[in-house]
């Protein structure tokens, strides 16, 4: 997926490619409560994410993101092309639309901003392709938390859906919407 040139964003925060050296410390993030509630993982288990295959892989329809803060990695991003994606999790969803999931990796990085910051950042990579007409983002339906932050980004509820067994509350940002 091609993302566009983000020079002129200024944020502290910036992105850089996940690359197989950072399969422990995803795996170390994925034992991690917050982690685990957010991606719907059972307690005391990793995700069914399979890092070990997931991150050599270079597909042009995904960005596996590290995000760091001076040098030192705070969180994960992953970028997708939501019709493109190859087990079409969004369904039918029609194209140019981009789909993201983010997590802080730290507790002690939680209510620091960086959140706001990797979605602002996230969602400047998405729309600096001019073909992208929309993001959308599934959290949790119980993830009040996670609602509310992506609601006070723009993002508007569309649909509850069910994903893998877990209740999602689909929202969107239109590129209409968004205030870069």
């Amino acid at each position: 997926m091609e993302c566009g040139d983000l020079r002129g964003v200024a944020v502290p925060l910036v992105f850089r490619n996940a690359v197989p050296a950072d399969e422990p410390l995803l795996r170390y993030w994925d034992t991690k409560p917050h982690v685990q509630a957010a991606t719907g993982a059972e307690p005391g288990q990793d995700s069914d994410f399979n890092w070990a295959y997931e991150l050599p892989r270079q597909v042009d329809w995904r960005e596996l993101l590290i995000a760091e803060v001076d040098g030192r990695a705070i969180g994960f991003v992953q970028i997708i092309d939501a019709a493109r994606e190859e087990t079409h999790f969004w369904g039918d969803i029609g194209p140019n639309i981009c789909a993201i999931d983010i997590w802080i990796g730290e507790e002690a990085d939680l209510g620091k901003g960086y959140g706001t910051q990797m979605m602002q950042l996230a969602a400047a990579k998405c729309f600096a392709n001019p073909d992208v007409t929309a993001i959308v983002i599934d959290p949790l339906a119980s993830n009040t938390d996670a609602i509310r932050f992506y609601r006070r980004l723009g993002y508007r509820l569309v649909e509850q859906k069910i994903f893998d067994d877990d209740e999602s509350a689909v929202h969107r940002l239109d590129r209409a919407d968004w205030t870069p």
